[in-house]
């Protein structure tokens, strides 16, 4: 495998259409990001910036980014470790607050929530979160806490969904 990887997109403010930036209320917020390849993404700013609440926003990605590298990690681990994921869901939030300066994320909590097959180990399903948590390669790029709090429990193959 690669010791390093290039991601890219091409982010195009679309909001222009709107009227221009004759002053910081006067503009639309909407943009759109691409990946070649892959479906384009209508974002905006948060509500309180003058967004669109309708449509998903930076703050709402970083969220979902760093939920979305520990189910993919745990699952990674889980598959190598002979743990087997019934399902899995995580009711992530993320914190910012002004500093003083400007606003910043402060935290992000992740709340995975996963059932496993019986004769899976439960301790070692358990241990595999904080195996993930380390070896997540969003989590490892912040410079604010990402705590996590899983619960594990076992069940039936009914439980999956």
């Amino acid at each position: 495998m690669a010791k390093e990887h290039r991601y890219e997109a091409t982010v195009r403010w679309t909001g222009a259409r709107e009227g221009i930036t004759t002053s910081y209320r006067g503009y639309s917020r909407e943009y759109e990001a691409a990946v070649e390849g892959k479906p384009a993404l209508r974002l905006t700013a948060d509500g309180a910036f003058l967004g669109n609440d309708a449509l998903h926003n930076p703050e709402d990605l970083l969220v979902i980014s760093l939920s979305g590298c520990h189910l993919l990690t745990y699952l990674a681990e889980c598959a190598r470790s002979g743990v087997y994921v019934l399902s899995y869901e995580d009711e992530a939030s993320g914190t910012m607050a002004w500093d003083g300066e400007t606003f910043r994320f402060t935290e992000v909590l992740l709340r995975p929530r996963v059932v496993i097959a019986e004769g899976s180990d439960l301790a070692l399903a358990e241990e595999l979160h904080h195996r993930s948590h380390d070896l997540c390669f969003v989590t490892r790029s912040m410079n604010f806490p990402v705590r996590h709090e899983p619960e594990v429990t076992v069940g039936a193959a009914e439980a999956c969904r």
